[in-house]
């Protein structure tokens, strides 16, 4: 596993499981959200997103997180892994309401 995406919805763990996956095996997390939102959560055009989604996963290993159809060919297309985490509902909704708390306190 050169190359990993970890995909799955919102809450799934993701991130979580990309960063342990990244320093386990010592290879640069890409976060897709990171490129996707400007600060202050502003959405980057679909066209810059993908230059930088290119950039981000042209060379050597990485284990990338997130579900962006407008850069889903570059990143899956490159990928030597994908990992979907498939979850029930209760378990993503609790993750996704307890960390929108811890959010919400230290802004």
């Amino acid at each position: 596993m050169q190359r990993i995406v970890i995909i799955g919805s919102t809450g799934s763990g993701k991130s979580t499981l990309a960063r342990a996956i990244s320093q386990k095996l010592g290879t640069p997390q890409i976060e897709l959200d990171d490129l996707h939102w400007a600060p202050g959560w502003i959405e980057i055009p679909d066209s810059e997103f993908r230059v930088l989604a290119d950039a981000a996963t042209s060379k050597g290993d990485w284990v990338a997180s997130g579900n962006y159809s407008p850069v889903r060919d570059i990143v899956w297309g490159r990928a030597t892994t994908i990992v979907w985490l498939n979850y029930a509902f209760l378990p993503t909704a609790y993750r996704l309401i307890r960390r929108t708390i811890r959010r919400s306190r230290t802004g």
